[in-house]
């Protein structure tokens, strides 16, 4: 890369930090940091604890925002600096400097670019993400429990809390389902991108005629709420099931039914929870799982009215998945809604998902 070379680099993201700067009111996030700032040291202020929390989680979001777009400003003007210095006098050690920096730069401007992208009302939300195998028994669930470690090693790349709120184990081997709580800022945000069907074709280790098998697997995400949306539940329409715990491998939790299952009577949504020792926090939990579900289930009812007015139709079938992840006879993960690829199948088992993630989210507003 020769001076020139930079210097266009260094153009191009002079541009994109002033169209940060012009979408981003930095002075209107400033006065609310302020406001929440002095909220937080008022006596009261723990009075109310999930409030409390909340107005935390708000002020560490925005000056996360802020002190991001500064980080990135001030990067950009030591590099000028540094170029400047390099017309001046030339060095060599100093130009391979710059450039790795300015490379690092980009990178970190396209992430944050991809951070102001989560701006749907529940991005910012915590995510509840479930897996259930499809048909072919011990081959489907095991693909389960292969999904499950790559979404908790997603999570834990982006520094995101993993709990299980519901383990069914498979007969065998893998899963029969399991729900997972992914505690963290924008983790719905991120994992809209994951709901859909993953497929999987390899050769089976669990048949001795080692023929190759496609198996399937079901990703469903929604938002975690708290009291952000009213959706009305009465009691009359709930039946509410308790029985013992087990967790991975079917060993005891505890000796009491403490795990709660919830079944909505009008619409037939089931959901079940069993992290918790105590009964009542499960049942917690499982109404913020179905108050969930049951936003979801109105959200796409509307979207499928608009699709019927616009004389869209989306089959939602086995045959539509979304990313197909092939072991042999050659290695490939695709995803099939922006075909973009990867070879290195093991990487992207390991959580290498932001390539995929990145690329619908971008794709959604283009």
């Amino acid at each position: 890369m020769d001076l020139v070379e930079i210097r266009q680099e260094l153009d191009k993201m002079a541009k994109k930090l002033a169209g940060f700067r012009g979408s981003l009111d930095l002075e209107a996030k400033q006065a609310r940091i302020t406001e929440l700032d002095e909220q937080m040291v008022d006596p009261s202020f723990w009075d109310d604890q999930q409030g409390a929390q909340q107005v935390i989680n708000e002020a560490n979001a925005l000056k996360d925002i802020v002190n991001q777009f500064n980080a990135l400003n001030e990067s950009h003007e030591n590099l000028e600096l540094t170029l400047e210095l390099l017309k001046e006098e030339p060095d060599d050690e100093l130009q391979k400097e710059l450039e790795t920096e300015l490379k690092s730069l980009s990178k970190e401007g396209a992430d944050f670019e991809l951070q102001l992208l989560l701006s749907e009302p529940y991005d910012k939300n915590n995510a509840i993400l479930e897996l259930h195998p499809g048909a072919g028994g011990t081959e489907s669930q095991d693909w389960g429990s292969m999904l499950l470690r790559m979404y908790t090693r997603w999570a834990e790349r982006k520094g995101f809390k993993v709990e299980t709120l519901d383990y069914l184990a498979g007969d065998e081997a893998g899963i029969k389902s399991v729900t997972l709580l992914i505690k963290g800022h924008n983790a719905y945000g991120y994992l809209k991108a994951e709901k859909g069907v993953h497929r999987l074709v390899r050769i089976s280790p669990f048949d001795a005629s080692g023929r190759r098998h496609t198996s399937f697997v079901s990703c469903d995400v929604m938002p975690e709420f708290n009291d952000e949306i009213e959706i009305e539940v009465r009691e009359v329409d709930l039946k509410i099931d308790t029985y013992r715990a087990s967790g991975a491998g079917g060993q005891h939790i505890n000796t009491t039914d403490s795990a709660v299952r919830i079944t909505h009577i009008p619409t037939g949504v089931v959901v079940t929870c069993q992290s918790e020792r105590s009964q009542i926090k499960n049942r917690e939990q499982a109404m913020k799982m179905l108050k969930a579900k049951l936003y979801q289930q109105r959200i796409e009812a509307q979207q499928a009215e608009l699709d019927e007015i616009r004389g869209e139709k989306n089959e939602i079938a086995w045959g539509s998945q979304i990313r197909s992840y092939v072991f042999h006879p050659y290695s490939l993960v695709k995803d099939h809604r922006t075909n973009v690829e990867i070879g290195n199948t093991q990487a992207v088992m390991d959580g290498e998902l932001d390539p995929f993630i990145d690329a619908y989210l971008r794709s959604k507003i283009n």
